[in-house]
């Protein structure tokens, strides 16, 4: 989780609490997708979509309280929503689900033909490899997608102050 925030600022309930866990569900979920039917896994990125699709609301109301000469207020309000809807759904559903997914599919077909593991073991492996490579994935994505809003999207935005998405 995030370094808690500074004296006397405002917390984040979308990141500096365990709320920031709900986007975190859908890396889960392709953990288990060999395990749990397709349902459950769908609804992981429900969860995962609904957290990135509220921090996106949050951030707009938050720059839209913002009393500033140097945009409008529509201006502020939809750049932060904007940046904050694009960051979130690559840094914490897109990428994330897409890397996990292959992980486990990867090491499901590699532990099928190396080993001669029941089917069952194979599984439950590629889940918890799956879980244990979260952690090592988070912040690595998360500052690639960075990169990549700043060298693109965030080029766009009027001189207003950028959103901090991460």
């Amino acid at each position: 989780m995030s370094e808690p925030p500074p004296r006397g600022a405002e917390r984040d309930i979308f990141r500096d609490t365990w709320v920031r866990y709900l986007g975190y569900a859908n890396e889960v979920g392709e953990a288990f997708r060999s395990l749990v039917p397709a349902a459950v896994v769908w609804l992981s990125y429900g969860v995962s979509s609904s957290y990135v699709l509220a921090d996106a609301i949050d951030k707009g109301k938050k720059a839209g309280d913002v009393r500033s000469p140097e945009a409008g207020r529509s201006t502020r309000v939809t750049v932060a929503v904007v940046d904050t809807f694009v960051w979130q759904a690559l840094a914490s559903v897109a990428i994330p689900g897409f890397t996990i997914n292959r992980v486990c599919a990867a090491s499901l077909y590699i532990l099928g033909t190396a080993t001669r593991w029941p089917l069952s073991i194979r599984k439950w492996t590629t889940t918890a490899l799956g879980l244990l490579v979260i952690p090592v994935i988070i912040h690595p994505i998360d500052r690639s997608v960075d990169f990549l809003l700043d060298s693109s999207l965030r080029k766009l935005y009027p001189s207003v102050e950028k959103p901090s998405s991460s």
